[in-house]
């Protein structure tokens, strides 16, 4: 059975709760749940993590290392400051998927920048929440 894991970076624990006029009301763990639908139904295993921690964020990319067909990563925050986690994420050969739930290039200019881009085979942003169901499927598509 193909793996996908789906990581998630800080403060995406408060979705519903932060900023709903630029990320909603829904929750991470609607989100996760309906993820979790679309690979049952794609014959797909899923892990879905989350941490508001770099180093935890970062052990888990390196847990997964040759045992993953595809990782999607929304690494919030650290998508503009983690030069550490782009370097764990290039020791992978499997596709990595930036996902956002809002346009980072259409918000403050300091998120213009992304360490994951350089690294990601798609970037899936804009879309709410409808993100990651994209960057499910396509990584679903390509594995």
């Amino acid at each position: 059975m193909k793996k996908i894991i789906i990581i998630n970076g800080p403060n995406l624990n408060m979705l519903g709760k932060r900023e709903p006029e630029i990320y909603g009301y829904t929750t991470l763990e609607d989100i996760k749940n309906n993820c979790i639908e679309i690979a049952k139904e794609n014959n797909i295993s899923l892990d879905f993590y989350q941490s508001n921690h770099e180093g935890k964020i970062i052990e888990k990319i390196h847990e997964i290392l040759g045992n993953i067909d595809a990782i999607i990563i929304n690494a919030a925050a650290y998508t503009h400051t983690s030069i550490a986690i782009h370097d764990a994420l290039k020791m992978h050969k499997c596709p990595v998927i930036e996902v956002h739930l809002s346009n980072p290039k259409e918000r403050e200019k300091f998120r213009h920048f992304s360490y994951i881009e350089p690294l990601a085979k798609k970037i899936f942003s804009g879309y709410g929440e409808k993100s990651y169901y994209k960057a499910l499927n396509y990584a679903i598509s390509i594995i």
